[in-house]
Order: structure tokens, then sequence, then C-alpha cells
């Protein structure tokens, strides 16, 4: 097997600014696998947030056996970057040496178009308000949030798309004193789902406070083994590969979540369509799909995936799976 990594660069059509910074640029690592005539391909975005960076998530895949499997890679590396770019390496490698799709491989139904979250970044409660006036013909919008002045964002995201579905993200930015006093307002604007109001270290507080409108774990969740820590804090978990360790993962997980009584957000970090391709498998007939990257970029892969309005159609082969 011989197992090449790539270090790619897309640029953003516009800067994307979160509660924890702003990029312009995807920086991802790329990952081909091939062994017995057949290539396979898998994109990670190595994030700092969990200690990530290029040069360390490539470290740990050249520390791999060179015969790397699916099966042994969820022992040798952690949930994270580095796993999840070899995983969905290998998933693509047997797709494509089988001729099998990966959705069969997995045991998973066919993946269909699916309806997608369009993100706002934080920026100027001006400046969101323009966006959100631009894109108001979509049936969700995602606002990233997580400072101390949000209302006036908030407020002004609602008049430029007065009759669009909200999702918020803090992305850890609040505390749970922001948080409860911003919760009526949310309501009142109609907002369907919190994503991760409060910093992981400390969401014990949701437990304890009231809940007034559905929340989400993003920085809570990264694998199976998170769900016992979330009982009693959260109503749905999002599901990133870059966090899981890759599709194997991923598909256990949305399992077990769904088994345990909690709903499904499949997310994705700011990638390629290559990132995306896998993550349509676990998407299927969940309430909120986030895999609007592709939607960010001004370039994409050579064989990107095709969006039609808020929908987004599953890979081509050339791509992935």
């Amino acid at each position: 097997m011989t197992l090449t990594l790539h270090q790619d660069s897309f640029r953003l059509a516009q800067a994307f600014t979160i509660s924890r910074g702003s990029r312009t640029h995807a920086h991802v690592l790329s990952v081909e696998i091939s062994r017995d005539g057949a290539t396979g391909w898998g994109e990670c975005v190595p994030y700092a947030r969990y200690g990530e960076s290029l040069a360390s998530v490539a470290d740990q895949i050249r520390a791999l056996p060179a015969e790397i499997t699916r099966e042994a890679l969820q022992d040798l590396l952690k949930p994270g970057a580095a796993r999840n770019a070899v995983d969905c390496a290998l998933w693509d490698w047997e797709a494509k040496k089988t001729g099998i799709p990966a959705w069969k491989l997995a045991g998973v139904s066919e993946p269909q178009p699916t309806e997608i979250t369009y993100t706002l970044s934080l920026d100027t409660p001006e400046r969101m308000e323009e966006e959100a006036r631009k894109h108001a013909w979509r049936p969700l919008l995602k606002i990233k949030l997580g400072t101390p002045d949000d209302m006036p964002r908030l407020e002004a995201v609602r008049r430029g798309a007065p009759a669009t579905r909200i999702i918020v993200d803090a992305n850890e930015g609040w505390t749970a004193e922001v948080y409860t006093d911003l919760a009526p307002h949310l309501l009142r604007l109609g907002v369907a789902l919190v994503e991760q109001p409060l910093p992981a270290s400390e969401d014990g507080m949701l437990g304890e406070i009231a809940r007034p409108l559905p929340v989400c774990a993003d920085e809570s969740v990264h694998d199976r083994h998170s769900l016992a820590h979330l009982k009693g804090k959260y109503d749905l978990v999002n599901i990133k590969l870059d966090k899981t360790g890759g599709l194997t993962e991923a598909l256990a997980l949305r399992r077990e979540a769904e088994a345990a009584g909690f709903g499904i957000m499949v997310g994705c970090m700011v990638g390629s369509s290559l990132a995306m391709a896998p993550a349509m498998l676990i998407a299927q007939h969940a309430p909120y799909v986030d895999l609007d990257a592709p939607l960010l970029l001004a370039e994409d892969r050579a064989a990107p995936m095709k969006t039609e309005g808020a929908i987004l159609y599953p890979a081509a082969p050339a791509l992935w799976g």
C-alpha cells in the first residue's frame, strides 16, 4: 500500500468568522491510498480547538503501519482529523477496488439529494442583515454568534430573513448567564435550535438551567464515548467526521445517539467537497444537515459536489465512494 499526503488550500468566497477567529482559506490535508490498482481519497481539516495542526496530523498519519486496515485504524489513532482522512480514504479505496458503492459497503441507504443549511459568519449587525436578506430564500440559515453583544446581530438577521428557520451556533462563546438572558429572545425570534451555547468544559450548567428550546452538542461530542456525558444537557448531537475520526465511527455514533434518544445534526469543518462526500452517508433523513462548506468556497475539487438551490447532491464516484 502506498499512502501519500497532500496539503491543499482552497480560497473562500469571503472571510468566514466564528467566535474563535476568522479565515480566508480552507487549509486541508488530503490522503491518497493506492493498492492493488485502486486509489482512494480522504480529506481532513485539522482544528486548533482540538490541539491539531497540519503538521501534527501529518505526523500521526506517517506513523501508521504500511498495510493499515480500516479495522486496525480505529485502535491505532484516536478520534480526530488524522483518523478521519485515512478512514475515508480506505472506504473510497474499497469502493473503487470492489466496484461496490461505499453506501452499500456501509449497509446504509443510497444517499439522496438533501436540503442543507447555509451559514452566515459572525460580523457586524449591518453586514449580517445584508447577508441574511441575500439568502432569505433559503429554508434554513445557521448564524454564528458567541459574543456578549449578540442581540443586535440576531435581530438584524431576523429582519433580513423574516420567514427563514434559524439555527444559532455560539461555538462555546456564551456563559450560562448570557444564554439564560438570551433564551427568551431566541424563542421570540423563532430560533429553532441553539448549538453549543456554553464551553464544553462548563456545559454541566445546561443540566441546571432552563432549556426552553432544543440544544445541540458540538464541541461536547466526538464519538460514542461522549454520549453518556450529554444526557440531561443536550437534545441533539452534531456529528462531524473530523471529530469522530472518520465514517466508521460516525455511522456507529449515529446509531447509538438515536437509540439513546438524541436528534441528529450532521455538520462539517470548512473543507472541500471531498470532505462532504462521506458525510452524506450519515446525513440521510437527519433533521439538520449542515454540509454547506462547498458553498463557502471560491474554488473546490475538480469534480465538486453539485448544489441546486438549498439542495446538495451526493458525490459522483469520480470524487469519492
